[in-house]
């Protein structure tokens, strides 16, 4: 058997990468935080170097994108300096680097269309720039893929959809942005795409990838949708009210446009965006009878 360490492993993430069903020839091997630790890139290429594993999953990040504002220098360690280590020792040992970054590389100021991997960078926050440069060290290794994606959820972890139900319960009226546009990606279905590049890793295929949900809309709409597929299992949903960006202020600046083209993957590999409603319904429903 192959083995790929996992960084990265108890975030939503990781945690589907460990419920997924792995390539066959392949088995996971878990990275631990408190030894693993990615705010440490300086033990990381020596950690994993004396781990000789045949691929490295990189599912780790500093994804407070608020905080990061004023903590740049943790930010940078994280998204930037950690995924340096690991392509300098992915570069010695000969073996795959699979990362994950972001839309948020991009200022969301593209109009008409969405953006695809060629399209030029121009992050707007401590966040998105960090992920830009750890993108950059990536490319370093000759085996790698970055994979972007965008505002992910799952029923683990801290994200939109956990935010919207837990709100939710409190009160009548939530307000939410309308004018910020993105593909809300389910984290389990971003671990299955993640192992089927593992299992295609050969010379031709490695690059930068966009892979995130089928489905592009706002927040708002976003959150609509989640109230909706709640409600049919007996929540009593709040009234979702659009506001604009500005009128919800926040430290780091967001992309208004964050939708990511995926036909490039589609193309290479075959692999299509996932459907909205499925994952959406899985996620809603794993989340409520937790709760019940």
């Amino acid at each position: 058997m192959r083995r790929a360490l996992l960084l990265g492993s108890t975030g939503q993430l990781g945690t589907s990468l460990l419920r997924a069903r792995w390539p066959q020839g392949w088995e996971p091997v878990v990275a631990p935080l408190d030894v693993y630790d990615m705010a440490l890139p300086e033990r990381l290429e020596g950690q994993v170097a004396e781990a000789r594993p045949d691929a490295v999953l990189n599912a780790a990040a500093y994804t407070a994108v608020d905080k990061a504002e004023s903590e740049p220098e943790l930010a940078e360690r994280i998204n930037a300096a950690a995924p340096a280590a690991l392509a300098r020792v992915a570069a010695k040992l000969c073996i795959p680097l699979l990362h994950v970054s972001t839309d948020y590389v991009f200022d969301g100021e593209l109009e008409g269309r969405e953006y695809k991997e060629d399209d030029p960078v121009a992050p707007l926050s401590v966040y998105g720039r960090t992920k830009e440069s750890g993108e950059r060290a990536v490319r370093t290794a000759p085996k790698h893929f970055i994979i972007r994606t965008s505002w992910v959820y799952s029923a683990t972890g801290a994200n939109f959809l956990k935010t919207m139900l837990r709100l939710g319960r409190d009160r009548a009226e939530l307000r939410v942005v309308s004018d910020q546009l993105g593909r809300p990606t389910e984290a389990f279905e971003l671990a299955r795409v993640m192992l089927s590049l593992l299992s295609f890793a050969k010379d031709d295929a490695y690059g930068t990838y966009h892979y995130a949900g089928g489905k592009a809309l706002s927040w708002h709409a976003f959150a609509e949708a989640i109230f909706a597929c709640a409600a049919r299992h007996g929540y009593r949903a709040p009234r979702v009210v659009p506001i604009a960006t500005h009128e919800y202020p926040t430290a780091a600046v967001r992309p208004k446009n964050s939708r990511l083209d995926g036909s490039k993957l589609l193309a290479r590999f075959g692999i299509k965006q996932h459907d909205f409603d499925g994952p959406l319904e899985r996620c809603v429903t794993e989340l409520l009878k937790e709760q019940s």
